[in-house]
């Protein structure tokens, strides 16, 4: 008789958010909706209970920067969104590049209806793809691009 072990593996994905996304449910909600990322996470850990997903929010470039140093040889991917930072920052687009986790770049609204500036990703060029304008479903569409 043989024995077959599965080893079960549940994928590590981080989602790391930029400036001012901590005010979710409050800032804009006409573009960014009135639930906060909080709740929306609990929605996200329900729906992908096989995968183990970690959470991590600043307002500080430096700060995002070191999240991506951390874990970015030792996750299984990485959704990004930077915000406003990826329109500005060469830095954390230089992290990204230089880390091995894949990151996918994330979006709530259609930055390309937005203003001109917003059309400027210093991050795309190495991530693995960007999601854009599904609101907090694009999130959703994010972890499922790792793990189907």
């Amino acid at each position: 008789m043989h024995l077959f072990f599965y080893i079960y593996y549940m994928k590590q994905l981080i989602i790391i958010n930029g400036p001012n996304l901590n005010l979710l449910g409050k800032r804009e909600p006409e573009i960014y909706g009135k639930q906060t990322f909080e709740d929306y996470l609990k929605t996200l850990q329900n729906k992908f209970s096989d995968v183990k997903l970690v959470y991590y929010q600043s307002n500080i470039e430096g700060e995002i920067i070191d999240k991506l140093q951390e874990v970015g040889f030792s996750y299984d991917g990485i959704i990004l969104n930077a915000a406003a930072y990826t329109h500005t920052s060469v830095g954390i687009g230089d992290a990204v590049k230089a880390i091995e986790t894949p990151v996918v770049e994330v979006h709530i609204s259609n930055t390309f209806s937005r203003e001109e500036f917003r059309h400027q990703s210093y991050i795309l060029p190495n991530a693995k793809g960007v999601i854009l304008g599904f609101g907090l479903k694009s999130y959703d569409l994010a972890i499922e691009s790792f793990i189907f």
